[in-house]
């Protein structure tokens, strides 16, 4: 018998509670339920927070939270962040909208060799 009050009941609520957010887990495959990879790509904007002050509006804070989303994902991905920002708008324009989904960073990254990033190598 359980006791409602227990830690373990407390828990096993909870779980039954956040149910339906944690089935996407199970059913897709493809995310995983740590986030310490988005901890760690998040911990250089935390980092340079302060630089972040003079980003001139809250509308360049958004461009700016953006482009290290995008940035730091590709870095997980292993995916060269400048080559993939100059392949989507040099293919944007001529491609078919309903198969736009093609020029998402994982489907582009299958067109394109992957390179290494010129700034990380050694020199």
């Amino acid at each position: 018998m359980l006791s409602k009050k227990s830690e373990l009941a407390k828990a096993i609520r909870y779980s039954l509670n956040q149910w339906d957010a944690l089935m996407p887990y199970c059913e897709e495959g493809r995310a995983e339920i740590s986030n310490a990879l988005a901890e760690n790509a998040l911990r250089c904007v935390s980092l340079g927070r302060k630089n972040l002050l003079f980003a001139g509006s809250d509308s360049g804070g958004e461009r700016a939270a953006a482009m290290y989303g995008l940035i730091g994902t590709c870095k997980l991905n292993g995916i060269n962040p400048r080559a993939y920002l100059e392949y989507v708008p040099t293919h944007i324009a001529d491609h078919p909208i309903n198969r736009i989904d093609e020029l998402l960073l994982w489907n582009a990254a299958k067109k394109r060799p992957r390179q290494p990033d010129p700034a990380s190598s050694p020199a």
